[in-house]
């Protein structure tokens, strides 16, 4: 991994990051191109690049009752039950997020307030590829349905067999799934846009994928509602001596045996225990299934940074903004304070990042990049809107008619401060011009 050791009063920087983004050029050319192609020839061309990037020929690609019945009796009972618990307690925290309609009223009479409602219907992400991801599918389900939204519909890459991995159909299931379809790619963010003759349009697209999925997303933003355009993931773990080594190399390879692309950060306070960590790196890699990846991108991605006290290290870690922070220090809890920007934060040596992505609960759909300073996890919020509701009195337009003329008429919007001062009008002399009526 590489390393920057900062001397006091030497603080972290953004250029001292080798993130790659989202997505290049050439993913956004292709996602463009194939967005288009799907919009103008629907399930036509979902089929010709489903059988040019998955390898498989799908005909029908919605996947019927039948199908799931009979693919779900082959889920381990160890992995459903597993899934069940973590459905469980995704679902309690994000109930614990939904939000009421409000109103209010003032003294005036003017009634103002927000009503909430739950989008129609959304198209869940759910990435394929090197790996499979059900708890994907938990992720961005369970908030859906918790939100009141009665269509879900999830899309994912088949395998080399043209079938879906019974446990992903298991987890639909659990989450209230209502259509899946077997489509993968730019080309299944496309159809869940614009929708083809199989699939018809969704009002939202949440969920991660690979850079091609992310500038497709970007593409159709606007058209339609997306969550955020998810990068490669991260970690950063803060770890000082008393932290058990062998731990913090394991969750940092947890993340790197995602992806290549993965970022690894290694935040400490001398290089003796950043070698005793790469040194357990070392010792790990002789077990895992992963190696080629995970070394891929510990030696691309990762880096550790040497920093001279807490404070220098809690601003390194605001500057990085990870996607994931773990907290491998005696009374993390009090270090809480001086985090700004974090997707999740996992707090001592009992909290690995796994819990988070499968059943502590809150969402494990979060920010990457750096876009932590402002983005946050994927909540119940996404799944709603909300209108603003507005209902005057005679006496609460009376009592801001002059103000609201006033900026109208500095913007030169005549209209605007004619609309109030007709009512005013019909207010104090009953006729719309002001002009009293008269007995003679």
């Amino acid at each position: 991994m590489r390393r920057i050791v900062l001397q006091a009063g030497n603080p972290f920087k953004t250029e001292y990051l080798n993130r790659t983004g989202a997505f290049n050029a050439e993913a956004l050319i292709a996602a463009t191109s194939i967005v288009e192609d799907v919009r103008e020839r629907g399930d036509a061309a979902l089929r010709e690049y489903t059988e040019k990037f998955d390898g498989v020929r799908i005909e029908d690609f919605r996947v019927s009752k039948q199908a799931i019945d009979e693919a779900i009796v082959d889920v381990a009972p160890e992995t459903a039950e597993a899934l069940r618990q973590a459905a469980s307690q995704i679902r309690d925290f994000h109930e614990r997020q939904r939000q009421q309609s409000w109103f209010t009223v003032r003294e005036d009479g003017a009634l103002v307030g927000s009503k909430v409602e739950p989008l129609e219907s959304v198209g869940i992400y759910v990435p394929g590829g090197r790996a499979l991801y059900p708890s994907s599918v938990l992720m961005n389900a369970l908030p859906a349905a918790v939100a009141g939204v009665k269509r879900i519909v999830c899309v994912t890459p088949p395998t080399k067999s043209g079938k879906l991995d019974p446990a992903i159909l298991e987890a639909c299931r659990i989450a209230g799934v209502t259509e899946i379809y077997s489509v993968g790619g730019a080309q299944a963010v496309a159809a869940l846009a614009y929708g083809t003759e199989t699939i018809e349009p969704v009002c939202k697209i949440t969920g991660p994928g690979n850079a091609f999925v992310a500038a497709a997303k970007k593409v159709v933003s606007g058209d339609v509602g997306i969550d955020m355009i998810a990068g490669p993931s991260e970690v950063c773990v803060v770890a000082d001596e008393t932290a058990e080594p062998a731990l913090v190399a394991i969750d940092l390879m947890a993340q790197a045996e995602h992806d290549p692309l993965a970022s690894c950060y290694l935040v400490t306070f001398s290089e003796s225990y950043a070698d005793a960590v790469e040194a357990a790196v070392e010792k790990h890699m002789a077990s895992t299934t992963r190696a080629e990846i995970t070394a891929s991108s510990l030696a691309d991605q990762g880096l550790i940074v040497v920093c001279p006290d807490i404070p220098s290290a809690m601003e390194a870690v605001n500057v990085i903004a990870p996607e994931h922070l773990e907290i491998h220090m005696d009374h993390a809890f009090d270090l809480l304070g001086m985090i700004r920007n974090a997707g999740a934060i996992f707090l001592g040596a009992w909290t690995p990042e796994a819990v988070g992505d499968y059943v502590a609960g809150p969402n494990h759909t979060l920010p990457t990049g750096g876009t932590a300073r402002y983005a946050s996890p994927l909540s119940v919020d996404e799944f709603v809107k909300k209108s603003s509701v507005i209902q005057y009195s005679s006496a609460a337009l009376a009592n801001d008619a002059s103000a609201v003329m006033t900026i109208a008429r500095h913007e030169g919007l005549w209209a605007h401060a004619k609309s109030v001062e007709l009512r005013c009008n019909l207010l104090k002399t009953g006729n719309l011009y002001g002009i009293e009526d008269s007995d003679e």
